[in-house]
């Protein structure tokens, strides 16, 4: 008898009958969890902030919506990727990622590798330090990435 993992952590269905699965779940849930406990919850809530505030202009939203899906994989980096848009909008695409890249982007991202290097630096902290990772590569341009 099979039975699906909730995938509220894990981003993933699995099927919790196989041993492989239900490890792997486990595995990213318990990182999720110490990741929302050491920052994880704070570093969200601060793209989240920036987002409410990005779009209470009108020709912030963009820009809004882009801070939303950082903190959505902020909340929870583990069993999720960071792969490329699809039907990214060409030139616009390139546009906004420039003015996100010029107006902070290249901070955050860089923030994001200085905690990286820190992290990479312990055995501990590699998983954490490749979540940082993930997160450097959508801080750089996010118009043009996709979280699955």
């Amino acid at each position: 008898m099979n039975q699906s993992a909730p995938s509220f952590f894990c981003h993933e269905t699995l099927t919790l009958g196989n041993p492989k699965n239900t490890y792997i779940y486990f595995v990213n849930l318990i990182g999720n969890i110490i990741w929302l406990i050491f920052g994880g919850l704070l570093s969200a809530l601060g793209y989240i902030v920036g987002g409410f505030i990005l779009c209470i202009t009108i020709i912030g939203i963009p820009w809004g919506l882009q801070c939303f899906k950082i903190a959505g994989l902020v909340l929870s980096p583990f069993g999720r990727q960071v792969v490329p848009s699809q039907n990214s909008s060409g030139c616009l695409s390139l546009f906004f990622n420039i003015v996100w890249l010029i107006c902070g982007g290249l901070y955050t991202a860089l923030i994001h590798l200085f905690f990286a290097a820190i992290l990479f630096l312990t055995i501990i902290g590699i998983p954490f330090a490749r979540q940082h990772l993930k997160l450097m590569e959508l801080s750089l341009m996010p118009f043009s990435r996709r979280v699955m």
